[in-house]
């Protein structure tokens, strides 16, 4: 008897704006980007992704504007490169309406939003999602979003994840160490709704903040929401490793990717936890149809809408390097330093042909124009399928960050043609799992394992500490 096959996952990859990774795309007659500002979009979105046993939707988001190309909005503005942006999290309730087993990674990052606040509003969607939540921690990138919150600039690079770190403490004390299980009474006959004696002020007091109180919500379904995180500098995978249950890599080859892969999970095993604690997705962007010709012809299309000076907007943004200072037909080097995605850099700057030699500026906004700065698998369904069981048996990969082309029928693509190519091979469930988002993608139950940061924050491990 053969052996079974490992399942891939899929997140969908998108974001609450027109040009979300694919600039220019928004042009084409079957994008439907621009009603990014309905209801609409969103819940037929979800409704797809569903259809297809998606296991979430992962929501990007930046709190400022690609400024860093040239100095200036004009150019994100004249092309929609993450502008305008709305809140990605007032999209979750509507869309978690209109489905019942789909999760949602949320992005909010931890620079410019006390986190007594953000608890609340983490815990309010895990309640109305009934478990359902992820959250994708950032610490910013974006020199416009420090100036628009009355800083000259945003803090260092490792400083962030500083930062980061007693965000993160506050709001695990919050959502795991305030109320306990049994807190809520919802005794009529007692008139007693709230047992007081079962709430707990967190009493936190550290470097950045100062938070003595009780939280203000009670327990939801994973109190902690799914911790996810992107960064893959040598500080961030310390952060992934002691706090994320999901990371978001982007490699442009396999051998790449495996390394990625192998260095998160011996981060997470240094930590104290198993090394498949963490579930890590990759960034794909993928170009299907019933036919190999016909999904090429496709690629070949949205090629023809693609924006090179867009993205540059977004390389520029990402990397912290303003790009039109720079030759267009040379490679981007290896002196470029950046207080951005340091990852971002790094991958880049190994980019490279199908000759091995280092790709130029030029061809990278190319290359980033379809999909974002991800790989491409164009194909049929059974094509496609074929070559994500091999980047999963290659690299030990979860599964994928799929961003699209063109929006939702990048994603309807998918459903139609992949994903019964890869249930076909028992690569791709067939059913949901019951329970959580945790639980969906653990089989281990709703709340964080005990392995992970925020268990040494739960009430009892405090109360215990206290005694």
């Amino acid at each position: 008897m053969s052996e079974k096959r490992r399942e891939i996952l899929f997140n969908a990859f998108d974001m609450n704006c027109v040009v979300h990774q694919s600039p220019g795309l928004w042009r084409h007659p079957d994008d439907k980007a621009a009603t990014y500002n309905t209801l609409g979009y969103w819940t037929h979105l979800a409704k797809v992704l569903e259809k297809g046993k998606f296991d979430g939707l992962f929501l990007a988001d930046v709190l400022g504007t690609y400024d860093v190309y040239k100095g200036t909005n004009e150019s994100p503005l004249r092309s929609g490169a993450q502008a305008p942006v709305n809140d990605p999290f007032l999209l979750v309730s509507a869309m978690a309406a209109v489905t019942e087993n789909l999760g949602f990674g949320v992005t909010a990052g931890t620079a410019y939003e006390h986190p007594y606040a953000f608890s609340r509003r983490l815990a309010t969607l895990d309640h109305l999602t009934n478990g359902r939540v992820g959250w994708n921690v950032v610490t910013g990138y974006l020199p416009s979003a420090a100036r628009n919150m009355g800083q000259e600039d945003q803090m260092e690079h490792d400083e962030r994840y500083d930062h980061a770190d007693e965000y993160l403490e506050v709001v695990y004390k919050l959502l795991e160490g305030s109320w306990e299980d049994d807190a809520v009474q919802n005794n009529k006959e007692s008139g007693v709704y709230t047992d007081p004696t079962k709430v707990h002020d967190i009493n936190h007091e550290g470097k950045y903040f100062k938070v003595p109180g009780i939280a203000i919500t009670e327990p939801s379904p994973q109190r902690t929401p799914v911790i996810y995180q992107a960064g893959a500098s040598s500080r961030g995978t310390k952060f992934a490793a002691e706090n994320a249950e999901a990371v978001f890599v982007t490699c442009p080859t396999r051998d790449l990717l495996k390394a990625a892969v192998t260095k998160i999970r011996d981060a997470a095993e240094a930590a104290g936890r198993d090394r498949y604690d963490v579930k890590v997705f990759a960034m794909q962007t993928l170009i299907t149809a019933q036919t190999t010709e016909e999904a090429q012809a496709k690629y070949e299309d949205y090629k023809s809408y693609a924006d090179v000076e867009g993205a540059q907007v977004l390389i520029s943004g990402w990397m912290g390097v303003d790009l039109s200072e720079l030759n267009p037909d040379e490679p981007l080097g290896a002196n470029v330093k950046s207080n951005a995605i340091q990852s971002s850099v790094e991958t880049f700057q190994k980019a490279s042909g199908d000759e091995g030699n280092p790709w130029t500026i030029r061809q990278l906004a190319e290359w980033v124009g379809v999909g974002g700065f991800g790989p491409i698998i164009v194909g049929s369904g059974a094509e496609v399928a074929e070559k994500l069981i091999d980047w999963v048996d290659y690299t030990d990969v979860d599964g994928f960050n799929l961003a699209y082309a063109i929006t939702p029928g990048t994603f309807e693509d998918i459903v139609e043609y992949v994903v019964p190519e890869l249930q076909a091979r028992g690569a791709y469930k067939t059913e949901y799992a019951e329970g959580s988002l945790r639980n969906k993608l653990f089989a281990a139950g709703d709340r964080v394992k005990d392995t992970h940061r925020a268990a040494q924050f739960r009430v009892a491990n405090r109360l215990a500490t206290q005694a």
